[in-house]
């Protein structure tokens, strides 16, 4: 089966383990033989994707798994441009468009548009949104 996933929650939220969830249950479709069409990270989601998080020693670094998981995979990973522009997220001629010093997206996502998730929902089997 074909999916989507529309992650909407950062890696580190103080209230839930969204984006943990949302891992893992990519993992899982995997390893069950499942197709992963795309990932869209929008919202506090395209913190996932951030290369300059820190994570504390004994945690999970989410951003790294999350890259992790695409490169092995080869999955289409999207990073809604609107959100990451908001909260900071940005590739190097996103930044250098908005007079930054440097992008930060990790290499293995994209930003675009909406119009991508619109792409992967009329493509995809399931649609499945964690946040």
């Amino acid at each position: 089966m074909l999916f989507t996933l529309v992650i909407h929650s950062g890696p580190y939220s103080q209230t839930s383990s969204t984006s943990l969830n949302a891992l893992n249950f990519a993992k899982a479709l995997l390893k069950e033989g499942h197709t992963i069409h795309r990932l869209f990270f929008y919202g506090d989601g395209v913190f996932n994707l951030n290369a300059q998080m820190v994570t504390p020693q004994g945690e999970i670094d989410l951003p790294k798994a999350w890259h992790t998981l695409i490169e092995d995979h080869s999955i289409d990973s999207v990073v809604c441009i609107a959100a990451g522009a908001r909260r900071g997220v940005l590739n190097d001629s996103e930044a250098k468009r908005h007079q930054k010093d440097s992008g930060n997206l990790l290499g293995s996502s994209d930003l675009s548009g909406l119009g991508q998730l619109i792409e992967a929902a009329a493509t995809s089997e399931r649609v499945i949104t964690f946040g």
